[in-house]
């Protein structure tokens, strides 16, 4: 896979090289032997055996022919590519995009083909867990990665959990293809129906982008003009967005994970937008991207942030010297006290809602399970009636853990088909537990509302508004913390199903991959078929790993907002101000560069001139605050 992404530490041009071990190197060498010696008389048309071929013939030229596994293991084949052995990172840098293009075309796919000019050179990419492009100068990356990721994941087991956790981590997800087939193309389709449930509930997407290239190319464009040819491309422009519109409305599978205002299509025309020829830049829907890409990049917000956190630290500093809170502190204290308590009884309400609606679900999910999987199971295993070739689809299926990824076609995943009926009953609600899209917060925006409800006592408070002010930064702080860690951890919760259920398949595949000779497609059938009525409770150990992740989230969540409410509630009122500056200068500066930014959310402003009086003001805070503070 490839990632593209700003150089903000050079104005070079780089390439940051990641490669497999050599033991997984290995292991793959010693698969592709086995393969391609039990199938001497596959056909050549077959897409895993070109697959395997391809890969070696990309690294070794024809002499892997001639060599055992552990022969093409000598260090003599990897001498330009010392890293690799070394288990190391290879850096390229370059002054121009071209120059590095012609120096790491050889660890990409791209072009890696033994064809004309290109014989006797070596090609490393099948050695290449990933590669990371960076760009210097360019504002469109500016906080943003581009991911160009394979569709299915990879049978390399590295590879593919990296690929699992970039397609989970992926806020935004881009299918490109060519408009001319954009509603048909099956395998674009197939793809994001393969993934919706790892970006969706297991992930945090919140927008799919389907992007119609080539859309200025028009057959016998030399018969219309100029007119007529502007015509006709937006004409059917229009007709493909709808197409593409209509493919995902008929998609399910897909629509379980994403809303239709979370699906856009565009139709882009590079070549419209460079030249102009007969399109505006705007109808190339090229700027459009460009905007998206920018609003990513969200300078404005974490400048606002940065910002706030300083008045809020200003606050503290100030409001600690200005010792008029004195005689109401307990006051104000119990007051603070009582609200937090409110509020954590309103969290700790909607999140046991939310765990008895969970286990509610799960308890159908797992009925239906036990009275289906047979039946899937069955499906699954006897599709082949005749063996042929499902025999070699089901010995890689118990090669690699359940799980098949052909070179082309569609993922076939016996655990998720045995998972089915659990991810189903849980989908809709943990869909409206976790949302993906920023604008509903978790376990119905509870966290989100959560509030010591310091606007409210400023008036009746008003010698305690700059310590309330400092409660009032700290609280947004945690919460935006809290509703971080509820993405990562919401995903580790999701993936438990599919998990416990890989884990409790395990021995049941090693044993059924052990056989070979005659009778070895009954064998892996019979092996699989016992080993699942053996784990009678797979289901129920399936669920219950769900909701004890849950449930230890749920608790983390109540420790750390309770814990850290209290101790900024305690900070706010016990600061000793005697050693402290005086900041009301500096903090006057904050004030009116947050109004600004506040009031103005398209402008950027610059930070310049008490930067580097936050940093300093930070210093003195945590120099004379108590150990343990929440600053």
């Amino acid at each position: 896979m490839t990632k593209v992404e700003a150089n903000t530490r050079s104005s070079k041009y780089e390439a940051e090289i990641e490669f497999i071990t050599k033991e997984e190197w290995k292991d793959e060498l010693w698969s592709f032997r086995q393969f391609l010696d039990n199938n001497e008389n596959q056909e050549k048309e077959d897409d895993d055996y070109r697959d395997a071929v391809e890969k070696l013939t990309a690294l070794y030229g024809e002499e892997w022919k001639e060599k055992s596994s552990e022969n093409l293991m000598e260090n003599k084949y990897f001498k330009e590519i010392p890293e690799f052995l070394q288990s190391r990172r290879k850096i390229l840098r370059c002054e121009s995009a071209n120059e590095l293009s012609a120096q790491f075309v050889k660890y990409t796919r791209s072009e890696s083909k033994q064809g004309e000019g290109n014989e006797g050179k070596k090609w490393f990419w099948p050695l290449v867990k990933c590669v990371t492009v960076r760009v210097p100068n360019n504002p469109f990356l500016q906080h943003v990665t581009l991911v160009d990721l394979p569709g299915n994941g990879d049978c390399n087991k590295s590879r593919d959990q990296m690929w699992k956790g970039i397609v989970g981590d992926c806020s935004t997800v881009w299918i490109v293809t060519d408009i001319n087939r954009a509603a048909s193309e099956k395998e674009a389709w197939e793809i994001l129906e393969s993934v919706s449930s790892l970006i969706g509930n297991g992930g945090e997407c919140q927008q799919i982008h389907f992007i119609c290239t080539k859309s200025d190319l028009l057959d016998d464009s030399d018969d219309f003009s100029s007119a007529d040819i502007h015509e006709q491309i937006v004409k059917r422009n229009n007709e493909a967005k709808k197409g593409v519109r209509k493919a995902f409305n008929n998609r399910t599978k897909i629509k379980k994970h994403f809303t239709d205002d979370s699906f856009k299509v565009f139709t882009v025309s590079s070549k419209e937008f460079l030249k102009g020829k007969h399109l505006s830049p705007d109808e190339t829907e090229i700027p459009k991207l460009q905007r998206f890409l920018q609003e990513l990049n969200d300078c404005h917000s974490e400048t606002v942030n940065y910002v706030n956190g300083a008045r809020g630290i200003l606050s503290l500093i100030h409001g600690a010297n200005s010792r008029g809170v004195d005689d109401k502190k307990a006051e104000v204290c119990a007051e603070l006290e009582r609200n937090m308590n409110l509020q954590l009884r309103n969290v700790n309400k909607e999140m046991e809602d939310t765990y008895t609606a969970f286990e509610k679900c799960l308890d159908d999910g797992v009925e239906k399970s036990k009275g289906s999987y047979g039946e899937k199971l069955k499906n699954f295993l006897y599709r082949g009636k005749k063996g042929g070739a499902f025999h070699k689809v089901l010995k890689c299926v118990v090669k690699n853990g359940g799980v098949y990824k052909p070179k082309k076609g569609t993922l076939i995943n016996l655990n998720m088909k045995l998972a089915s009926c659990l991810i189903d009953s849980i989908d809709d609600e943990f869909r409206k537990t976790f949302p993906n899209d920023s604008e509903r917060g978790a376990f119905n925006g509870v966290i989100d509302t959560f509030s010591l409800n310091t606007d409210s006592l400023f008036k009746n408070y008003k010698n305690a508004e700059l310590q309330l002010r400092f409660l009032k930064t700290e609280e947004e702080k945690i919460k935006a913390k809290l509703n971080r860690t509820m993405r990562k951890q919401k995903k580790r919760v999701y993936s438990s199903l599919i998990e416990t259920i890989e884990d409790i398949m395990e021995e049941g595949y090693k044993k059924a991959a052990e056989f070979k000779g005659e009778g070895v497609l009954y064998n892996m059938r019979e092996t699989i078929t016992d080993h699942v009525h053996s784990k009678e409770a797979v289901f129920e150990r399936a669920k219950n790993t769900m909701l004890e992740k849950l449930h230890s989230l749920m608790g983390k969540i109540l420790e750390t907002l309770e814990e850290t409410m209290k101790e900024s509630i305690e900070c706010s009122f016990t600061t000793d101000g005697g050693s402290l500056p005086d900041v009301s200068t500096e903090l006057e500066m904050v004030k009116k560069h947050y109004v600004k930014l506040v009031g103005t959310p398209d402008d950027e402003t610059s930070l310049t001139g008490f930067a580097d009086q936050v940093e300093t003001a930070e210093t003195w805070t945590q120099t004379g605050l108590p150990r343990g503070s929440a600053v």
